[in-house]
């Protein structure tokens, strides 16, 4: 059987604050970007992708602590650890001086979900399935061990889990059915982002409902008479019956965001997402409590599990926003989704970014085959960016995700864009004459870096 014998980690930034892509209340000039990792296998056909998404700066830490993060796979048996995915991910949460840099929380975490993403593709790749179609064919025993349960008893205990699981089991080739005939419902945010111009905004909504969406998503919460004015505008656009959903990026203190989207609600929206701080549990539930009917979202910076649960206890949130990539890849978010199962919560995965929608599909397609049996106020999250970098890119029609039919997590990144984006050395980033590279370290690196990194960068053009 083939052994781990090395690993290739890039940090790739694209440059999509030139464009305004991804921008928002609480972040402008984002670079959409990942900290990449490749598991690499004495069988050169044996291998596993994996990342973490970032915004730009900083995407370096997360490339260095996944190195760390990695190391302790080498030499080990490729097939072992494909067959026990749960315990080769407590395995690498055993190492303590990592660990405390978190726990469970910031790069340490970030990294840990970036190398169990890899292993997890690695596991698909080597059963010949896509990973909805391997998490769906194993067993709820499986599953249940897969699952990091810790510190989440007294709200779901691993019996309950079972049960869950056991519940649905019997449906679960009739629901793949139904989403290979209809897809898994999406909303998108590409038309929304708030550095967008107005006719941008009424261009890009027409086409979203022209191509099939029925949930589109606006940023807000820089200037409430901007956004009433946007908001305006896309109402207009989808009518009175589709689904407008807000999200201000965490940028309002409580008080602040009840009162806010109250003067949001003439436009009827569906939720407002992220209003405060994501950590601030009786603060969502505080606004929850004041703008209903609107529900709450939150979850893209959960940062693990025990937030979760702790957002389901207290009744804070209507809809579950996890993300492939903050929590520890995928046997965190199997207790996430088993968790929101039990509470009723719908899991509405966040994707703003770098490869996010082609891994949440798989996510968000194994649970309702597996775990909630449901669709109702269930819809995923697509944005239309950067899908061309990856070999096996997510296909939406119809305001619906496609099954994914190739093995995998979906989550290669094409060896031509290794060669053009990987920072600082890729072609564009050191393209003659352009100083992007130069000025990302400068604002990246203190001073005693800079002569270094500018050298580096000069050796190279």
């Amino acid at each position: 059987m083939p052994h781990i014998t090395g690993f290739d980690v890039f940090d790739v930034r694209f440059p999509t604050s030139l464009s305004a892509d991804g921008s928002d209340a609480m972040n402008k000039d984002g670079d959409y970007s990942a900290a990449y990792i490749v598991l690499r296998t004495d069988d050169p056909a044996v291998y596993g992708c994996g990342f973490t998404f970032t915004i730009g700066r900083g995407n370096e830490v997360c490339a260095a602590a996944i190195e760390l993060r990695a190391r302790p796979l080498l030499g080990q048996d490729a097939d072992r650890i494909c067959r026990n995915l749960g315990e080769t991910y407590r395995e690498m949460k055993l190492d303590t001086q990592l660990r405390w840099l978190g726990p469970d929380k910031g790069v340490e975490h970030l990294a840990l979900g970036a190398v169990m993403n890899a292993v997890w593709d690695l596991a698909a790749r080597s059963a010949g399935k896509p990973l909805w179609r391997l998490l769906v064919d194993m067993s709820p025993e499986q599953i249940v061990d897969a699952a990091d349960l810790t510190y989440l008893s007294d709200a779901l205990t691993r019996d309950e889990a079972l049960g869950l699981l056991a519940r649905l089991a019997p449906g679960r080739e009739e629901r793949i059915r139904q989403l290979t005939q209809t897809g898994y419902p999406c909303y998108t945010t590409s038309a929304g982002w708030l550095g967008y111009s107005d006719e941008k905004l009424r261009r890009l909504c027409q086409e979203a409902v022209d191509q099939g969406y029925r949930h589109i998503k606006l940023k807000v919460g820089a200037s409430l008479e901007d956004d009433i004015r946007r908001l305006g505008i896309a109402r207009d656009v989808i009518g009175p019956d589709g689904n407008l959903m807000i999200d201000a990026n965490q940028v309002w203190d409580v008080p602040q965001a009840i009162d806010w989207v109250k003067q949001l609600s003439e436009f009827n929206p569906l939720w407002i997402e992220e209003p405060t701080s994501p950590d601030d549990i009786l603060g969502h539930a505080e606004i929850r409590r004041a703008v209903q009917p609107i529900g709450v979202a939150t979850g893209e910076h959960g940062m693990n599990r025990v937030l979760f649960k702790q957002l389901f206890q207290a009744g804070a949130i209507d809809y579950c926003q996890l993300d492939a990539c903050r929590l520890a890849s995928v046997n965190e978010v199997l207790a996430v989704q088993l968790m929101a199962a039990k509470f009723g919560i719908p899991v509405c995965p966040h994707a703003g970014g770098v490869g996010l929608c082609e891994l949440v599909q798989h996510l968000s397609i194994f649970d309702f085959i597996a775990v909630s049996g449901d669709l109702a106020g269930r819809v995923t999250e697509f944005v239309d960016h950067l899908h061309e970098h990856f070999v096996d890119p997510c296909i939406v029609r119809d305001g619906a995700y496609a099954m994914p039919a190739n093995p995998g997590y979906s989550a290669e990144l094409k060896e031509q864009t290794l060669q053009e984006y990987a920072f600082p050395y890729g072609s564009y980033w050191a393209g003659t004459g352009s100083g992007r590279a130069e000025q990302a370290w400068r604002a990246s690196n203190p001073p005693g870096r800079v002569a270094f990194a500018s050298a580096r960068l000069e050796a190279q053009a």
